[in-house]
């Protein structure tokens, strides 16, 4: 978004026409500013009324002189000052999948400043600091272990006469060997519920907590038993076609599963 503040367009191309002008990457987009212009980028860490220098200038013109950068162009600065931050419009995003009862309504707002842009130097001006990453301290050095001292001999000890040596012990009776564990049953195949149509991902995943996570499952079940366990999901659920629809998917008929739900509106008849 870009504002020059100037009333009329006649006199508008002419500034543009014979004033100096640039374009410069700023904030990851591209501008093309003039001295004085009032320009809105994406959010700059720099705080309100300081100033700010841009490097990367990829074009100048000067009245009929037009440098351009490969890709920029070397000693050239758009210098700026922040005039405020605030942010952008609403921007409502809706998203919907037919005939799945689904739908997200969002509202975005983006982070904007606002800049003034104060001077535009063609060659020669020097770098814009860039902020470097804070180093971690260095870690202490260990202290060097002080040097143990050398073991003291110990004085020989005397010979103490020979005891008569203990009995045999018994043999220990061999402990018997533990039972192996019983292998662990494999855990149910689950099938993809959402195939069914009326069944998004959060009925899926209730049903699932309920104990229907096949299409035999779900083709056993009656339609009051499915609507108590869906009871709390947020919406209008008729679950009166769903068994008939896992029966078909159970038995691997895709062709005639599709041919019922393209009957279907949103699982209803």
């Amino acid at each position: 978004m870009q504002c020059i503040g100037v009333g009329d367009r006649t006199k508008n191309k002419l500034i543009n026409r014979y004033a100096m002008y640039a374009i410069v990457e700023i904030a990851g987009q591209q501008f093309k500013v003039a001295k004085d212009q009032k320009v809105f980028v994406n959010r700059l860490a720099t705080e309100e009324g300081k100033k700010v220098s841009f490097d990367n200038v990829l074009l100048i013109g000067d009245g009929d002189k037009v440098t351009i950068g490969a890709p920029a162009i070397n000693g050239a600065q758009v210098g700026a000052k922040v005039v405020k931050h605030l942010k952008g419009d609403k921007v409502i995003v809706f998203k919907k999948k037919r005939r799945k009862g689904y739908q997200v309504k969002n509202g975005h707002r983006q982070s904007l400043s606002e800049i003034v842009i104060e001077s535009i130097v063609a060659s020669g001006a020097k770098p814009a600091k860039k902020a470097e990453p804070k180093k971690a301290a260095p870690k202490a050095k260990a202290e060097k272990p002080a040097a143990k001292a050398a073991p003291k001999k110990a004085a020989p000890k005397k010979a103490e006469p020979k005891k008569p040596a203990a009995k045999a012990a018994a043999p220990k009776a061999k402990a018997p060997a533990k039972a192996k564990a019983a292998p662990k049953k494999a855990a149910a195949k689950k099938d993809d519920l959402k195939k069914i149509e009326g069944i998004g991902p959060k009925i899926a995943e209730t049903l699932t907590a309920g104990g229907i996570a096949t299409f035999a499952e779900l083709a056993k079940s009656k339609p009051a038993k499915i609507s108590e366990i869906i009871a709390g999901v947020r919406g209008n659920h008729v679950p009166d076609t769903w068994p008939e629809q896992a029966k078909l998917a159970a038995d691997g008929k895709w062709d005639e599963l599709k041919a019922l739900q393209d009957k279907l509106d949103g699982g209803k008849k």
